[in-house]
């Protein structure tokens, strides 16, 4: 499967996401092999004659554009052009802030598939999920707009899905147990995506999902945990990397440092002078050796892998969940002279223990698969059914502390907003993943806390 990072983005539906990616300017040297002048005597030739004698007059900027996509095409699928506008979008995404639907999509061996959708992006709202193929994009959001993805690249799936912010487009979506594709018509929206969410499972235990590596990541994840800390020492942490497409290299190298110690966090080797560069932990900031469960699934690509895998080779955290996504190189955007820029895998990278995860994926030390959409939805209908209890027998004594909880007055309903915690908790109920992660923690506390070298005689 070809498996290009793209992050569609809304007046620009489509841009590409950076994948640890060293955004570094790279210096151009001089290649071994002597270039083939006869080779680009053939293409000046041949673009002499299209502009010469093709029935319609053709634009020589969109020619040589075309002729660099073709060109980089040929490489792997993580290599590309970056027009003026992508280039610019690139440099937003890094920060948080584009425009776009909010996913992240690869091209399979047919359509165009989706990778994970960002969390508050209008793709998240309108139920778009991870490994969902996008068969046809329609536009204009009307059915004489759509075109089938098949036979489509991923930087023309991308230009059909741009468009201003406002403004809709459908999406012909077809996942597993479906057996036609179903449209989705989503509005195309300005992004602003905050990288780290934290919740309290209880006092001391925090939750922090980590949507993608951006510019602020490691500093927000900093803040995250000291908000924690506020009410007492970190007992366990749940680091949720699910559907993180990846993002900074940087970033993802300090949000591993912040948990430990010392020791290789991973290691990029290409083939070019200097493209060959080991990041090791430092012992200055790391947080307490406290238990971490870090939850991955099939959507956690590039950059959350080497967190994950990291912090796996060293011991350091329990990896839970599903395998990763499996993309373990190294791009390097080089601006160009006509502000466009080049997306070049310069380098692939390798674990702490030297492994490398391209194609191969990390392997969760605990494996949970996931709810099914059927048992979700069983899940949700329980949920609005009452328990049976003390309060349903008849003649039962009236709690001593005021009403009884089973009665209310006649037509009143709670309407009241739900509190955080508990949108949290109904996530737990809904959240096989999490629920595990959490169940392991607690477990790992009561355990510590047993003094299990006193029993027996």
């Amino acid at each position: 499967m070809r498996k290009l990072r793209l992050l569609t983005t809304a007046s620009l539906a489509g841009i590409l996401l950076v994948n640890a990616v060293l955004l570094v300017g790279l210096a151009l040297r001089e290649t071994r092999a002597a270039p083939r002048y006869e080779d680009l005597q053939l293409f000046s030739r041949v673009l002499s004659l299209v502009q010469e004698h093709y029935v319609n007059e053709v634009d020589e900027r969109e020619l040589i554009e075309g002729a660099i996509e073709g060109l980089l095409s040929k490489l792997d699928p993580h290599t590309s052009y970056l027009s003026r506008d992508l280039y610019q979008e690139i440099q937003r995404d890094t920060k948080g802030e584009f425009e776009g639907l909010g996913i992240e999509i690869t091209k399979g061996t047919d359509y165009v598939t989706v990778v994970s959708p960002i969390d508050g992006t209008p793709a998240a709202a309108a139920g778009l999920r991870a490994r969902d193929q996008i068969v046809a994009v329609c536009p204009e959001a009307t059915e004489d707009s759509c075109k089938s993805t098949q036979d489509m690249n991923l930087l023309e799936a991308v230009k059909l899905m741009r468009g201003p912010r406002g403004t809709k487009i459908m999406i012909q979506v077809l996942r597993e147990g479906w057996m036609t594709p179903k449209p989705f018509v989503i509005k195309r929206d300005a992004i602003k995506v905050s990288s780290v969410r934290q919740n309290e499972i209880e006092p001391g235990m925090p939750y922090v999902r980590i949507s993608q590596f951006q510019e602020r990541t490691s500093r927000d994840l900093r803040d995250a945990l000291a908000v924690a800390r506020s009410a007492g020492p970190i007992r366990g942490l749940v680091l949720d990397l699910r559907d993180n497409p990846g993002g900074l290299l940087e970033q993802a190298v300090n949000v591993a440092d912040l948990f430990l110690r010392q020791g290789v966090i991973v290691t990029s080797e290409g083939r070019s002078n200097g493209s060959g560069m080991q990041w090791t932990a430092q012992a200055e900031g790391t947080e307490p050796d406290y238990p971490i469960v870090v939850l991955v699934n099939g959507g956690s690509a590039s950059a959350s892998e080497i967190v994950a895998g990291a912090l796996q080779d060293h011991e350091r955290a329990i990896v839970m969940g599903e395998e990763t996504f499996g993309k373990g190189s190294v791009q390097t955007i080089i601006p160009l002279e006509d502000e466009s820029g080049l997306r070049l895998t310069t380098a692939l990278y390798y674990l702490p223990e030297g492994r490398s995860i391209q194609e191969t994926r990390i392997k969760p030390d605990v494996v949970v698969e996931q709810f099914s959409e059927a048992q979700v939805e069983a899940i949700e209908e329980a949920g609005e059914r009452k328990s049976f209890g003390e309060v349903d027998l008849e003649g039962h004594l009236a709690s001593p502390e005021g009403e009884d909880p089973g009665e209310a007055a006649e037509g009143e309903e709670d309407e009241t907003p739900l509190t955080r915690a508990e949108r949290f908790t109904r996530q737990l109920q809904r959240d096989r993943q999490l629920a595990r992660a959490v169940d392991l923690l607690k477990s790992w506390s009561i355990f510590s806390r047993l003094d299990l070298g006193g029993a027996g005689g």
